[in-house]
């Protein structure tokens, strides 16, 4: 791999592209023994140990969000990425499958925004948690028609990002979700970042046959503020590029309940996720976790324990794909909108983009123009 990448520099090729459609082939399937896996803590020339502040962030207060103290964490940075921050799994056992619910069940719902209000009516997707329990409760030797949840590709929240014109603005916001904002406050201010306001959330819903385009996340004013990223049920092989396209990504895989944190130098750098894989451990792991809830006895704990029934579809669904959040602080201090007409910046039935839509490849557009919102286009994110 670091010789073909290599290759890919010296003839001034898109290096970025080649390492995306190589981990992305399915036949054959790609070698995976360069990607890099911080969970198993194998020795790297390119891994280095990552600073935290643990006083940043009480025992107590970090338990209340389901995460373990700070002191406990594994974090880690790579050569050649200033500010980027890798932190493998720093949730207490047994407080994922309480995010997991929020993820499928919570944040779907109206007020925010999702892929499937722009081809549904409002009331079509009211209740797209309870319109899909009965699919995703069934048993699984009988394949229902696809659920709402499995149509599900993303969720915006806060300001909602504008997939056509790649802009926020002031008049298309709703309340961001308090529990999701002291969660990634916790997890930036541990990182060096005090006072971080989460203001906008992108979820992406993965299929086993999806993947994320190469792609620069620009949209926010201020880009001094870091970007938090963190996942749950299938894992994912996620490559790391620099400012442009022709310097070779790293590969690392990211399981469920890492985080990463890209700031400084890194907050710019072109990113993608090229392939889903089966979790390492299936997912035994979430599994043994809902039997053993996190304690939620704390004043103002958001973790809480998730029911029978509640966990019967959320396991279903994660047992084959994977949820994505990244949360960011659009606005720094001081700042505000640029003026611009509301008909140019509000979210409409008229968008037809997907997540950073066209950063891949014109091919990848065009299909995904022609597909609606629950196509099985490997390109879909």
């Amino acid at each position: 791999m670091a010789k073909m990448a290599a290759a890919m520099v010296e003839s001034g090729e898109d290096a970025f592209r080649k390492i995306f459609k190589f981990y992305k082939r399915r036949n054959p399937p790609p070698d995976f023994s360069d990607v890099i896996d911080f969970s198993r803590g194998l020795p790297s020339d390119k891994i280095v140990p990552a600073k935290l502040d643990p006083s940043a962030v009480s025992d107590v207060e970090g338990a209340r969000v389901g995460l373990r103290p700070v002191r406990d964490w594994r974090a880690f940075g790579l050569q050649g990425f200033p500010g980027f921050i890798f932190i493998s799994n720093p949730f207490l056992l047994g407080s994922q499958p309480s995010w997991v619910r929020r993820c499928l069940k919570t944040y779907p719902q109206k007020p925010n925004v999702c892929n499937l209000d722009m081809h549904m009516s409002p009331s079509e997707t009211q209740d797209i948690w309870g319109k899909s329990l009965r699919g995703l409760s069934s048993p699984s030797g009988k394949r229902e028609p696809k659920t709402l949840l499995e149509k599900l590709r993303w969720v915006t929240l806060g300001y909602h990002y504008n997939w056509d014109t790649k802009t926020y603005s002031a008049d298309h916001h709703t309340p961001f979700p308090e529990d999701l904002h002291s969660l990634s406050e916790h997890v930036t201010a541990a990182c060096g970042f005090p006072g971080f306001n989460a203001e906008a959330g992108i979820l992406n819903y993965y299929r086993s046959d999806s993947s994320l385009g190469i792609h620069v996340d620009e949209s926010e004013l201020d880009h001094s503020r870091p970007l938090l990223s963190f996942c749950f049920g299938q894992s994912s092989i996620f490559l790391l590029g620099g400012t442009r396209r022709q310097d070779p990504p790293t590969a690392m895989f990211m399981h469920s309940g890492d985080m990463m944190v890209m700031s400084g130098e890194s907050r710019l750098l072109y990113h993608a996720v090229p392939r889903i894989l089966p979790a390492p451990e299936g997912q035994a792991a979430l599994e043994t976790e809902h039997c053993s809830p996190a304690s939620s006895n704390q004043d103002g704990s958001v973790v809480e324990p998730v029911s029978e029934e509640d966990w019967v579809v959320c396991s279903r669904y994660i047992q084959s794909s994977r949820v994505n959040v990244t949360v960011r602080q659009v606005l720094g201090p001081g700042q505000r909108f640029p003026e611009t007409p509301s008909s140019q910046q509000r979210t409409g039935a008229g968008q037809t983009a997907g997540y950073h839509e066209g950063h891949e490849d014109q091919d990848s557009v065009k299909r995904k123009r022609r597909s609606s919102c629950d196509s099985d286009d490997a390109d879909e994110t």
